[in-house]
């Protein structure tokens, strides 16, 4: 994954590691996005989107992630902290571990991998499906900065559905076990953005 993160954010801009983004700030701003996806008002009834809040997860992984790699920060040391921090039995609720993430976030500036695991667990999110998510947004990503993201050109919305709800009907309908799942996916979605 950190691979895959590294040529998506060179695809954006050759220095990315040297610009200085505040991925702390896009991770709290999609914390704030996954809370809408999974439901805190009160005054409204709700339903938990549980297909967009695993991608609003993973999107917090793709920023996570990327100030971790300009840290230098992955390694097996991270690895063996998110597997721990996965394994960990406490439950917490949702809500609360998200906020937690979004308030380690703003007070660090950066990226807390136990928090983010408080979130995967409270979810529940496995890594198994954190990396096949993780895999199918990437290729999104990739396929938004192809079609004009950055100067924007591209349309997020098609045939009136955003394009993460075209991204998880289809991978629903691939094989994300195929070695050529990737592939597969970039096809089948510049097929559908050209016909609609």
């Amino acid at each position: 994954m950190a691979a895959m993160q590294r040529r998506h954010n060179e695809q954006i801009h050759a220095e990315w590691a040297e610009q200085g983004h505040e991925y702390y700030r896009a991770v709290w701003v999609e914390c704030a996005e996954l809370l809408d996806h999974y439901g805190w008002k009160w005054w409204k009834r709700h339903s938990v989107n549980r297909e967009q809040a695993v991608l609003e997860v993973v999107d917090i992984w793709h920023f996570g992630l990327s100030e971790l790699i300009r840290a230098g920060a992955v390694n097996r040391t991270l690895a063996s902290r998110l597997l721990t921090s996965l394994a960990d039995p406490s439950a917490a609720d949702f809500r609360l571990a998200v906020e937690e993430l979004a308030r380690s976030s703003l007070s660090s500036r950066g990226f807390d991998i136990e928090a983010f695991a408080g979130v995967m667990r409270a979810l529940p999110l496995t890594f198994d499906e954190l990396y096949e998510t993780y895999v199918a947004k990437n290729v999104l990503n990739v396929f938004r900065q192809a079609n004009g993201y950055g100067s924007g050109e591209y349309r997020k919305v098609w045939d009136g559905r955003e394009d993460n709800e075209h991204l998880s009907e289809l991978v629903g309908a691939l094989d994300t076990g195929a070695d050529s799942f990737p592939q597969d996916l970039a096809a089948a979605l510049a097929s559908r953005y050209a016909g609609s």
